[in-house]
């Protein structure tokens, strides 16, 4: 199996000069190469009823692509490449040829994606050209890799780089004794230089995906913006959300007023500024720490198959469609409210934590599955009855039953019974929602067991 460890680079002042040299170089290449595309795309380009009579056609010349796009490297390294508009020399054969031909790779991915577009037929942004201020890592693979560790307390790792040498770096985390290191990605941060290393290690067998998944080895999970909750199981336990960028807005808007108000290019705006990229750095770190905490906490529950919400997060975050009236006046759409909610979906980062959560499954040898939602948040979870109609609706109590269902601790049970193949299939027709083929008195008794545990520990709480 393939992961990834990331570490703190402690790099001395005359390596930390070299690896700012190579991330200049790497940063002029790509935006040299996507120069090279856009011309080719602008000039080999004519419109369909353009007669070579009237309109004199361009030479056509091969499509740049990764291959030769690579050979001109070593025309570069022969000579120093002086930056036009700038007057800048930069050399080339400073840097290893493996790290400037993924740069090669990253353009050639850019400029597809663009041209491809998605499964939609919608093409994709066009790739942009990166400041220097927003091109901050590039990729070390191949020999001369080695690592070393230190013989005081275990605290510190030697990772040796060609043509810089020994790279010293902070040893927060053990690294396995199997590992083999393959690639090494450099990242520059607010707060210094950190290195990714991509290590292999036989020993952890690849998550097998043939996992029959059982009511008692099955875990469903609802994603919740209520209050402070996070996540509804289908064991009826909720688990309670962060909110650190809720947390940390009225900081963060101070110093971007401050930023703000200073004069642009001014020494004070870039220490304002590296101020709002170490607060947002501190969102970020402690979300990601929250998630992996979270994560951690799901699978000591000792499931094997996790089902979860296949959620469109684009849509769900996107800005309402501004609205007009007769005379073509734009009145209230609800943005203001919808700003809020999109904020909360950001800070929430489901798509994040999804991920983490299959990455850390793997390794345990659980799967992580994503379904469909539909209709899961209305439908009683053991009663073939739509009672949560409203969002308002957040608890139903059944007289029948004589207990408190839970909104969202319903949700996570129709998401386990819809992974299970045992959910009931749903029709609209013109009077609502028609239910067919049902099966839920197979698992009516299994949910009335876990709903009425959710009540009794509520009431103990």
């Amino acid at each position: 199996m393939k992961y990834t460890y990331q570490y703190k680079a402690l790099p001395t002042t005359e390596q930390k000069l070299e690896i700012n040299v190579w991330l200049r170089i790497c940063q002029y290449w790509y935006n040299r190469q996507l120069g090279d595309r856009f011309d080719w795309w602008e000039n080999n380009r004519t419109s369909v009823n353009s007669c070579p009579l009237v309109v004199s056609l361009p030479v056509l010349r091969d499509k740049p692509n990764y291959y030769n796009q690579k050979k001109c490297l070593p025309v570069l390294k022969k000579e120093l490449v002086t930056v036009q508009w700038s007057g800048e020399e930069l050399d080339f054969s400073r840097v290893p040829a493996n790290t400037l031909q993924e740069v090669c790779k990253r353009v050639d991915k850019a400029f597809e994606r663009f041209i491809a577009g998605d499964s939609n037929g919608n093409r994709s942004g066009k790739p942009r050209f990166i400041a220097e201020s927003r091109y901050r890592s590039f990729v070390i693979e191949g020999a001369g890799l080695e690592l070393h560790s230190c013989s005081v307390g275990g605290k510190y790792l030697y990772v040796k780089v060609p043509k810089i040498g020994l790279i010293k770096i902070r040893s927060h985390r053990h690294l396995p004794d199997d590992a083999i290191l393959k690639q090494l990605q450099f990242i520059k941060k607010n707060d210094g230089w950190f290195v990714n290393l991509r290590l292999e290690d036989t020993t952890i067998p690849v998550c097998s995906t043939d996992i029959v998944p059982t009511w008692d080895n099955s875990l469903g999970m609802d994603a919740v913006l209520h209050e402070d909750d996070y996540l509804a199981t289908s064991e009826g336990i909720k688990l309670p959300s962060l909110k650190v960028l809720r947390k940390s807005q009225h900081k963060l808007t101070r110093i971007s007023q401050k930023k703000n108000a200073r004069l642009r290019g001014s020494k004070s705006r870039r220490k304002l500024a590296n101020r709002v990229g170490r607060q947002h750095q501190k969102i970020a770190r402690c979300r990601k720490d929250f998630q992996y905490k979270t994560a951690h906490k799901l699978l000591r529950t000792g499931k094997k198959v996790f089902f979860h919400e296949d959620l469109n997060l684009k849509g769900l975050s996107r800005r309402n469609a501004p609205k007009q009236d007769e005379t073509g006046a734009f009145i209230p759409n609800g943005q203001c409210a919808k700003s809020g909610l999109n904020l909360s979906w950001s800070d929430a980062a489901f798509g994040q934590f999804f991920q983490i959560l299959g990455n850390i499954a793997a390794k345990a040898g659980a799967i992580v599955i994503a379904k469909n939602p539909a209709y899961t948040s209305q439908l009683l979870s053991y009663r073939d009855e739509v009672i949560f109609t409203d969002l308002g609706i957040r608890q139903y109590w059944d007289e029948v039953e004589q207990l408190w269902v839970d909104r969202d601790v319903n949700s996570g049970i129709n998401l386990k019974r819809l992974g299970l193949d045992v959910f009931p299939s749903i029709k609209r027709r013109k009077g609502g929602i028609v239910i067919v083929n049902s099966v839920t008195d197979s698992t009516s008794k299994e949910v009335l067991h876990i709903l009425g545990c959710a009540t009794l520990r509520e009431r103990n709480i």
